[in-house]
């Protein structure tokens, strides 16, 4: 019982958020939205007959079904406002499935079929299989709107993973639009499909995971010097640098190299090529240019006074760098109109490694120092501190930088905060080459090894050292001078002449290659000093 203005309330049994007056008054005193409040001898007065009840409802009926729509309305509102709150529960439970509409069922009653399959295209693979099981009219949307075919070209477009194995496994041309005369296969097949690919990117993940690679090697046969510095590959061919001043072109299918360029009269220790150019540098202080296609020389740049250690370049603009510890930045019209921007100079020894983006240009040196510069002003930023000993290799992307050195460990930086994030360690010699991707590092030293890590786990800080390091690669009998990867292989070179292609994508258990865990397979020792890679190509 409660009190309230000298009047007396009782809670309502069934609606305990409704208060009722005592014997005083059966007048109503507090009505809120979606509550009624009714007096205590109002609940002891005895229901009608059930007769009566009967007769009332079918009167209320019959009036109702004569009112327009809005007094329907009106009306059910006035009969909501004076029910409590545990009758609004069963008017809920009972209305729920009453407001429900199966619009993917309806759309196409309407003639609306395209929005019904718009819709359901946003699905990800796993929704867009229990779709299929709604029911008959939600599967036939799916089918004839062809959504596994259109889910597997929109994963094409997105991940470069997909796309790379839609064009090795020759099933990109049953996607996107047919060519003239050619016809694509139904929706069932693209439904069978697209399992097949989850287990193939599965078994490409568990090769790269446990070192199961199919080998192929290229034996370049260098008649005096022995090595291979440098080198880019596409799906097409092989662009290398050797130690015997030449650059060699071999044929991705056969192995057999097509063109060999001369003009260098020293060692080729860095090149680039993109679809018009191949860009070198030697050891003969030039940096000269080529034409992709014919293999004649179009062009020679002569600036630095010392070997040229690395070069990069990208729309328009190139980044050459060099014993002489000075960053030539140049602007590029074409092949043949290639003019000097900017000299950078601060490092106190030979820059081995540059690379850029639009925002900075990053740099290390055998100073033990990695340098960041504006791309735009080509004004110094901060210098990155850390390494023990110098550095021989580096890739920039994004806002982290990865480096390698002869203190044989790798470190990871992030570029706006100048600040190492961790360091990789595993490396019995000089870290000569480095790569990354969004999942892996892989990386390339003196000690003959190519070591794969696990960039995801290296970022989180609370991931263990022992965690990191996923497979160590033995194949090469020298110094592994560089390496390239994607998310199906790894072509790297070395100082044993040879250009080795790992395979992740097409092995098989009877396949001559394969890995081998982290210390199964020992490394060449470091070697004598006859033959080792000269001075000149890396002063660290």
């Amino acid at each position: 019982m409660l009190s309230f203005c000298g009047r007396r309330f009782r809670l309502n049994e069934h609606c305990e958020h409704q208060w009722m007056p005592g014997a005083i008054s059966d007048g109503l005193v507090y009505n809120p939205p979606m509550t009624i409040l009714y007096g205590t001898t109002r609940k002891n007065e005895p229901p009608p007959p059930a007769s009566q009840f009967s007769t009332e409802r079918e009167l209320c009926l019959k009036y109702f079904d004569q009112w327009s729509e809005q007094d329907q309305i009106q009306f059910v509102e006035n009969l909501l406002s004076r029910m409590c709150h545990y009758q609004h529960g069963h008017i809920n439970t009972y209305l729920k499935p009453m407001l429900q509409r199966d619009f993917i069922s309806l759309l196409p009653k309407k003639g609306l079929d395209h929005v019904a399959e718009n819709i359901l295209s946003y699905l990800d693979a796993e929704s867009l299989g229990q779709a299929e099981l709604v029911c008959k009219e939600w599967h036939r949307v799916i089918s004839e709107g062809m959504l596994w075919k259109k889910l597997i070209e929109r994963k094409v477009k997105t991940d470069p993973l997909w796309r790379g194995l839609a064009e090795r496994r020759g099933w990109i041309r049953y996607l996107f639009k047919p060519k003239p005369g050619q016809q694509h296969p139904d929706h069932f097949s693209y439904r069978t499909l697209f399992p097949k690919i989850l287990r193939d990117i599965e078994s490409i993940e568990d090769n790269w995971r446990n070192g199961h690679f199919l080998l192929q090697r290229i034996n370049c046969r260098s008649e005096n010097s022995k090595g291979v510095y440098c080198l880019q590959y596409d799906d097409n061919k092989i662009v290398s640098g050797l130690r015997d001043n030449t650059i060699k072109i071999w044929d991705r299918n056969n192995l057999q190299c097509t063109k060999v360029l001369t003009g260098h009269t020293g060692s080729v220790l860095c090149l680039q090529y993109d679809e018009n150019v191949i860009i070198s540098g030697s050891s003969d202080s030039t940096v000269r240019v080529w034409d992709v296609h014919t293999g004649e020389m179009v062009n020679t740049l002569i600036h630095h006074c010392e070997a040229v250690l690395h070069l990069r370049f990208s729309n328009g603009m190139m980044v050459t760098c060099s014993k002489d510890r000075s960053i030539a930045v140049w602007d590029m019209v074409s092949s043949t109109e290639i003019s000097l921007r900017r000299v950078l100079v601060g490092h106190r020894a030979a820059v081995n490694v540059v690379d850029f983006d639009d925002k900075y240009i990053v740099s290390a040196s055998g100073d033990r120092t990695i340098k960041v510069w504006n791309t735009t002003s080509c004004e110094f930023v901060r210098t990155l501190n850390g390494h023990k000993r110098g550095i021989a290799c580096l890739q920039y992307k994004d806002r982290l930088v990865v480096s390698g050195s002869s203190d044989n460990s790798i470190r990871l930086w992030d570029i706006e905060y100048g600040i190492c994030i961790r360091v990789l360690e595993g490396h019995e010699e000089l870290v000569r080459c480095i790569r990354f991707d969004k999942k892996r590092i892989v990386s390339g030293a003196y000690d003959g090894k190519i070591k794969v890590w696990n960039l995801v786990a290296a970022l989180d800080p609370r991931s263990p050292q022992s965690s990191l390091c996923l497979r160590t690669l033995v194949e090469h009998s020298g110094r592994v001078f560089r390496l390239q990867f994607d998310e199906f292989q790894i072509v790297s070179s070395s100082h044993d002449d040879t250009i080795l292609i790992w395979d992740f994508l097409n092995y098989n258990e009877s396949a001559t290659g394969s890995g081998n865990h982290p210390g199964n397979h020992p490394g060449p020792g470091p070697g004598g000093e006859n033959g080792v890679l000269p001075a000149a190509v890396c002063r660290i």
